[in-house]
């Protein structure tokens, strides 16, 4: 099954269940504690825990987006076309965009 087919079966999932108009506050709770298992799984290095925990929030995500009256793909296509021609450098193993990077870098000092 592909993404589209996927996230088009959560969305029904969530609207047959009440969960598209449901509080956004809950659905961010889960967000936070799905997060906690990802960094769990990934600390572990637990990959069918992380896998699950990805998994998990991408369903929460599709819903708190139906809750927010967008679409997932909405969101998703907004944040590439702000990243898409992003440039920046690899810090420390976190990617800084262009515009964050100080004249002087202090890691460099």
């Amino acid at each position: 099954m592909n993404l589209n087919e996927l996230t088009t079966n959560i969305e029904r999932w969530a609207i047959d269940r009440g969960l598209d108009t449901a509080d956004s506050s809950k659905q961010l709770n889960k967000l936070g504690e799905e997060f906690g298992e990802l960094c769990s799984g990934i600390n572990k290095r637990d990959s069918t825990k992380t896998i699950d925990a990805i998994g998990d929030m991408y369903v929460v995500l599709t819903i708190l987006a139906m809750q927010q009256d967008t679409d997932i793909k909405e969101c998703i296509e907004y944040a590439y076309n702000e990243i898409k021609d992003r440039k920046g450098e690899m810090v420390n193993g976190l990617f800084v965009k262009e515009s964050d990077l100080k004249e002087v870098k202090p890691w460099e000092s």
